[in-house]
């Protein structure tokens, strides 16, 4: 594994050797339910910011895209949906494939002993963990059925598009959605930033990661539909889990750094992952905003990685 970017705490970074999709999942089949889905009017969106906090995260400069009408679901996929997917077609994840993910450490199994990435204790390796046991052997979802699926590598989020007749949505579709018609908003909700007092979405409260003061009612994920949706209807576009998009990872500079830093992501063919999640805060990691992004390898998965699908 490659050693975490500077500030990259909220994903572990590294690749454990990219697995193709079985062909069988690439052409769209009866995959579609009862997932709510919202249709987004073409329109014009200011992709990135002028104003990045992480510019090494190619946050900036913002430039107008123009964006064809298309759907996408209002909430990131369910545990209960992607059960669903695997019973129909059989389909193991990255984290299966290779026997274990990330578990964030406040979460590991009483006695369980685990090594972290480097720059990064407060992941561990947790061997058997993954979307059905998401805190490792003995966990379980079965209380969490309406939340995130999460230990999703892009790879998996692709396989499951391609079987509910859609695909992942790219970089200027997501903030275009996320923002709900206000092509301004810093936030899914506007300006507000979320507090204690005022919790707008799900992130970390408290000094991370010594104490989570859980002000917002939770301490991992919450239900795909907590808090109040957009302008354009989507759920927990800010917090809760990253979401996978389509765009390859990319930094739009010419700086050295920056070259550096394409390089690296082109090599482990990175794919772009936006929203932040519950392990987010502004002290360390103010990632939970829209034009916030991290780039890591196809068959990356944590505990707090997931993804929501859209569809021409």
């Amino acid at each position: 594994m490659s050693e975490p970017l500077a500030k990259s705490c909220c994903v572990p970074s590294g690749s454990r050797g990219e697995v193709s999709l079985p062909g069988v999942l690439r052409a769209a089949a009866s995959g579609q339910d009862a997932a709510e889905v919202l249709h987004i009017p073409a329109g014009v969106v200011t992709l990135g910011t002028d104003t990045p906090f992480f510019r090494e995260d190619g946050e900036g400069p913002g430039r107008r895209v123009t964006i064809r009408a298309f759907r996408i679901d209002a909430h990131a996929v369910t545990n209960r949906r992607f059960a669903a997917f695997v019973a129909a077609t059989g389909f193991r994840t990255e984290a299966e494939r290779f026997g274990w993910s990330y578990v964030f450490l406040d979460f590991l199994p009483a006695g369980l002993t685990s090594e972290s990435p480097p720059g990064t204790p407060w992941w561990r390796r947790v061997d058997g963990a993954y979307r059905a046991a998401p805190e490792g052997p003995g966990s379980s979802v079965f209380d969490r059925q309406d939340h995130p699926v999460t230990h999703i590598a892009w790879n998996d989020a692709a396989a499951f598009a391609a079987w509910a007749g859609g695909r992942l949505p790219n970089e200027a579709e997501w903030e275009y959605a996320a923002k709900g018609g206000d092509d301004g908003a810093r936030f899914s909700w506007g300006e507000a930033e979320p507090d204690d007092a005022n919790a707008l979405c799900n992130i970390w409260q408290g000094r991370f990661p010594a104490s989570n003061t859980a002000a917002d009612g939770f301490i991992g994920t919450a239900p795909v539909d907590a808090f109040r949706p957009n302008g354009f209807g989507l759920f927990n576009a800010c917090g809760n889990v990253w979401e996978w998009c389509a765009d390859p990872f990319r930094v739009r500079s010419l700086a050295s750094a920056a070259k550096q830093r394409n390089k690296a992501a082109a090599a482990e063919r990175e794919r772009v992952m936006k929203g932040g999640s519950y392990l987010c805060h502004r002290s360390y990691c103010y990632r939970y905003r829209i034009a916030a992004r991290a780039g890591r390898s196809p068959d990356t998965s944590a505990g707090h990685t997931g993804f929501r699908v859209a569809y021409e």
